[in-house]
C-alpha cells in the first residue's frame, strides 16, 4: 500500500513539474528568428498571433519579445477568449519557462513534506483506512502558518515595488525611442521646408535633403546599435551603414568610439551646411539637442539596474518563504487525502509569485525587449518619404521666399546668376 502511495506522488510530481521543462536548444530556436525589413508595412507579424515554430527558452525569447501592435492585434488582445487563451498557453510560455528550475524545487520540497509525513505521522490508504507511523518517533515537519501570514504584506510589497521599477524603465526607454521618431520626422520636415533652393538646382536640393535624411537614420540605427548585445547586431549594423551611407561616413562612424556621437555630428554638419536663414538652422538643430538628451537618458538605463541590493535580497526573501510555505501549508490540507493537495497548490502559488519577480527581471533592461530595429526601419522610410516632398507638387502655387527668411542675398543672388 505505501509503495503505491510512493508511485503516486513521484507520478504527481513529474508530471506537475514536466510542464515547464524547455523543449528546444538554442540551435532550434536562431532557425525561426524574425528578420528586420525596411518596409513600412510589410513586416513579420509581432503582436497577439505572432507564433514561432520552436518555443524559445531563456535569453533568446527576448528575440521575440518585440510586440508592434496592429489593430486587429488590439481586437484580439481585448477578445472575450483571452482568459481561456492565455490558460490554455500556460505550459508554454517563456517566463514559466524560465523558472522551470525554481518552480521544481518548491513542488520537490513539498512531495517530500507530504512523504516524511507519512512515515512520521500515519497514512489514509486506498480503502479508506487510516494506517499509523511507518517509522515511530519522527516529529512532524510543519511550521505555523501566522509566520507566513505576517511576512507576506512585505514580501507582496517588495514585489509590487519591484514590478513596478522595473516598468517605469521600460515605459521611459519606450519614450526616449517615441521622442526620437518624432523629432526625426519633425527635424526633416523642417528641413524639407525651410530650404532656400533659389541660386540652387533641383538635383542639388534633393541631394542635400537626402543626406540629412541619411544622417537622421544613421543616429538612430547607431544608437540601437549602442543599445544592442554585440552578438546580436554588430554584423547587421555594419552591412547597413555601408548600404545605405556613402564608404567614407560608414567608416567614420564604424570606428568611432561612440558611435551615436559620431552620427550626430555628421547630422549637425549637414544641417549647417543646408541653404537657409541661421534662425532656421537654430531651430532645425533644437532635435538634434533632444536626441542627445534621448541617448544619455538610455544610456543611464542600461549602465545602471535597479539596486542589487534590493534584487538580490527580494530574491533571496521569495526563494526562502516559497519553500517553507509548504510547511505552513500542510495542516491546512487536512481534508485532502494524504494533504497530497499540498503539491499541486505549491506547484501554483510559487509559479505565480516567481513569475511576478521574473516578469520584473525581464523588464529591468528594457532595449532588448524593444523593437528596435522596427523603429530603425521606419524612422528610415519615413524620412526618405518626406525629403521627397518638394514644394509646388501638392498642386498649390510657390510662393516667393520672404526677405527676412532668405538665405543668399540679392548681391549673392545675382553674381550667382
Amino acid at each position: 500500500m505505501f509503495v503505491r502511495l510512493v508511485i503516486f506522488a513521484a507520478a504527481l510530481l513529474v508530471g506537475t513539474v514536466n510542464g515547464f521543462v524547455p523543449q528546444t536548444s538554442v540551435h532550434q530556436v536562431s532557425r525561426s528568428l524574425p528578420t528586420s525589413t525596411t518596409s513600412l508595412h510589410d513586416v513579420d507579424p509581432t503582436g497577439f498571433d505572432a507564433a514561432v515554430p520552436v518555443a524559445p527558452y531563456g535569453e533568446q525569447q527576448r528575440l521575440f519579445r518585440r510586440t508592434v501592435y496592429t489593430h486587429d492585434d488590439w481586437k484580439k488582445h481585448r477578445s472575450q477568449d483571452r482568459f481561456f487563451n492565455y490558460l490554455a498557453r500556460a505550459f508554454k510560455s517563456g517566463v514559466y519557462k524560465n523558472m522551470d528550475r525554481e518552480v521544481s524545487i518548491a513542488t520537490i520540497v513539498a512531495s517530500v513534506v507530504v512523504v516524511y509525513n507519512l512515515f512520521a505521522t500515519g497514512y489514509t490508504g486506498l480503502d479508506g483506512v487510516q494506517h499509523g507511523a511507518i517509522i515511530d518517533g519522527l516529529p512532524k515537519l510543519s511550521l505555523p502558518l501566522n509566520a507566513f501570514t505576517v511576512t507576506s504584506p512585505s514580501l507582496g510589497l517588495l514585489l509590487v515595488f519591484r514590478t513596478n521599477t522595473s516598468y517605469k524603465r521600460w515605459d521611459e526607454a519606450r519614450k526616449n525611442w517615441g521622442m526620437n521618431i518624432n523629432h526625426t520626422r519633425d527635424l526633416v520636415r523642417m528641413a524639407n521646408a525651410f530650404y532656400d533652393d533659389r541660386g540652387v538646382s533641383s538635383e542639388q536640393r534633393a541631394e542635400d535633403l537626402k543626406h540629412v535624411a541619411l544622417c537622421t537614420w544613421a543616429f538612430v540605427r547607431a544608437m540601437k546599435r549602442h543599445l544592442s548585445p554585440a552578438e546580436e547586431d554588430e554584423a547587421e549594423f555594419q552591412a547597413e551603414m555601408y548600404a545605405k551611407l556613402g564608404t567614407e561616413q560608414a567608416q567614420k562612424i564604424i570606428a568611432a568610439a561612440h558611435r551615436p556621437n559620431s552620427a550626430l555630428q555628421d547630422l549637425s554638419y549637414a544641417i549647417d551646411g543646408l541653404p537657409m536663414h541661421f534662425l532656421r538652422k537654430n531651430e532645425i538643430h533644437t532635435a538634434v539637442t533632444i536626441f542627445e538628451d534621448n541617448l544619455g537618458s538610455s544610456e543611464r538605463l542600461l549602465t545602471s539596474p535597479v539596486p542589487l541590493v534590493y534584487s538580490r535580497h527580494l530574491a533571496r526573501f521569495l526563494g526562502i518563504w516559497l519553500l517553507l510555505l509548504p510547511l505552513g501549508l500542510y495542516d491546512s490540507f487536512s481534508s485532502s487525502w494524504n494533504h497530497i493537495a499540498l503539491v499541486p497548490a505549491t506547484f501554483v502559488t510559487s509559479t505565480m509569485l516567481f513569475g511576478i519577480e521574473e516578469i520584473g527581471t525581464q523588464l529591468e533592461e528594457p532595449f532588448t525587449v524593444l523593437p528596435m530595429q522596427a523603429f530603425c526601419d521606419k524612422i528610415y522610410n519615413w524620412c526618405t518619404e518626406i525629403v521627397s516632398w518638394t514644394p509646388g507638387d501638392n498642386g498649390r502655387e510657390r510662393k516667393p521666399v520672404k526677405p527676412e527668411h532668405m538665405y543668399f542675398s540679392k548681391k549673392e543672388m545675382k553674381e550667382y546668376a
